[in-house]
């Protein structure tokens, strides 16, 4: 008589949490559209019941009519638009998370750098935009380094913060297991430095669009930005509502890439566990 088949309990166990995952995220999922569709159906009774004209709030329905209509001058648009959100974006990445290791590890950096660092993200952005322009001209090298200045220094000041507020326990015990000093920042303090960072990382998710926007504005031919100016200047307030909303979706992209990768780094992290159902 053949032995009975052991049952796996540990396996069962972890196919029944991926499930309960998938299942807390369409529930999630399916609350954040039940409420965008109260909210558009809200949007589009007030609009008819108050009779507002178009010229100061569009519907909902003639917005997307009007994106239809004009898509691909939409498309072209997005396109310019999103070449300098990613391009300052990574830029920003690229020396932020290097120069916040050096100030975070290096003291003469930290009395140098970081003093003219927080001095220098006191200044309004917008009022550095006009220098851009008029230092680098109006192609997308002005608009790439607004946004590059406006991501730059939230990763900076939060990987700083990140790399040198380890706990003293976990200090303690890189002394005493005489780990080797890359070892220990690999295994402990890169870990424990990267909460911190994402923050700082989404932080500048949120401020690339604003930052590619802004440049558009102040002096650009191309973009979301420059078509919003355009239309609300010709009170085409239908198609500029159009370009908000397609801005906004780019926006969410790019949020929402940093909030995935941030899944994959830190799942340990108890962030994540307490919002495994909320994204």
């Amino acid at each position: 008589m053949a032995a009975p088949i052991p049952f796996d309990t540990e396996r069962y166990s972890q196919i029944g949490g991926i499930f309960a995952k998938l299942g807390a995220r369409v529930k999630a999922s399916r609350t954040f559209l039940l409420a965008t569709v109260v909210f558009v159906v809200g949007w589009e009774l007030v609009v008819y019941l108050f009779e507002i004209p178009s010229y100061l709030l569009p519907s909902p329905s003639n917005i997307a009519v009007e994106f239809y209509q004009n898509f691909t001058i939409i498309w072209r648009s997005t396109l310019v638009t999103a070449y300098e959100t990613f391009a300052g974006f990574f830029f920003a990445l690229a020396l932020g998370i290097p120069f916040s290791l050096g100030v975070a590890f290096y003291r003469p950096l930290r009395n140098t750098i970081y003093p003219a660092t927080v001095a220098l993200q006191l200044v309004p952005k917008i009022a550095l935009a006009p220098l851009m322009i008029t230092w680098f001209g109006f192609g997308l090298t002005s608009k790439i380094l607004i946004v590059f200045l406006l991501c730059f220094f939230p990763i900076l000041l939060n990987g700083i913060l990140g790399f040198s507020s380890l706990g003293t326990e976990l200090t303690y015990f890189l002394t005493s297991t005489g780990a080797r000093s890359k070892t220990g920042f690999l295994k402990v303090r890169m870990p424990a430095a990267l909460p911190q960072l994402f923050v700082g990382i989404k932080w500048a998710a949120i401020n690339a669009t604003v930052g590619a926007t802004t440049g558009e504005w102040v002096g650009g031919d191309a973009g979301l930005g420059y078509l919003i100016k355009f239309t609300s200047g010709d009170l085409r307030i239908n198609f500029a509502f159009a370009a908000i909303v397609t801005l906004s979706l780019l926006g969410l992209f790019l949020f929402y890439l940093v909030v995935l990768v941030e899944r994959q780094l830190i799942p340990w992290h108890v962030s994540q566990r307490s919002t495994s159902g909320m994204v």
